[in-house]
């Protein structure tokens, strides 16, 4: 049975798990900016390491001054590590996530319909409640054996946008280990490596089509670059990431 147990959790370790309940800090209805903090070793304000398995290298993570601006470098190497930061979010009051991202390259082998190749260079992860109580029995019991083995209570339901090597813009890729982990594909292809992105996504319409369901509140976000199923090398930069309500529609009104 613990064979069985440590396979089953060994193989999304291998993958990309999804990320862990954070512990009982001070959950915040808006996400910490990078650019608010100086450069250096510290991690930003708000933001913690996330780390998936004891068994895995970790990536490495840096406060940086970059094109005027005080982001994240991430530098991966076989690793596969993240920062995570708390929040308490409705999803239907604030529904578009923005944030800007750049990598210096793609990672030449990674394919995320692939279990054995699935990596990407830069990774923004939302995570949401739910009643897990509710799920299906196989995904109940792959998050027992996750808790079991790892210590670690995964989420009702996460959402994880990707830049992916082929997969279209939007398409919505399946986790092969739970269908409670979806990917969404936010940029693909090289034409637009070296250049920072700006991409703002809703939130609560890529939950809706993943899942099929209206999402609970927004639990935490998470940044990653991970190589640990390639063993490849990755240098990606992550900028501020907000939160943001739809501007309602103006209204034209023309005197007579």
């Amino acid at each position: 049975m613990l064979r069985s147990v440590a396979a089953t959790a060994l193989l999304i370790l291998a993958g990309c798990a999804g990320l862990p309940e954070p512990p009982a800090e001070i959950a915040l209805p808006y996400v910490k900016l990078f650019s608010e903090n100086e450069p250096g070793d510290a991690l930003p304000n708000g933001w913690r390491l996330w780390t998936l398995s004891r068994f895995k290298k970790s990536t490495e993570y840096k406060l940086v001054d970059t094109d005027g601006r005080t982001a994240v470098s991430a530098k991966a190497d076989a690793s596969a590590s993240g920062l995570v930061h708390k929040l308490d979010l409705d999803p239907q009051q604030y529904p578009l996530l923005n944030w800007q991202w750049k990598v210096d390259d793609l990672i030449k082998t990674a394919d995320n319909t692939t279990k054995q190749f699935e990596d990407s260079p830069v990774r923004v992860v939302v995570s949401f409640a739910g009643d897990i109580d509710a799920l299906p029995l196989d995904d109940r019991m792959f998050f027992d054996n996750m808790r079991l083995l790892t210590r670690q209570q995964l989420p009702y339901a996460t959402l994880m946008y990707i830049w992916e090597n082929r997969a279209p813009r939007n398409t919505v890729l399946p986790n092969l280990h739970t269908s409670r982990i979806k990917m969404i594909v936010a940029e693909s292809g090289r034409d637009k490596v070296g250049a920072w992105q700006d991409i703002t996504r809703n939130v609560y319409e890529d939950y809706k089509r993943a899942f099929g369901a209206e999402p609970g509140r927004i639990t935490a976000i998470a940044v990653m670059t991970d190589t640990d199923n390639t063993g490849e090398n990755a240098h990606a930069w992550y900028g501020d990431i907000v939160f943001r309500r739809i501007a309602p529609a103006r209204t034209m009104f023309v005197s007579d």
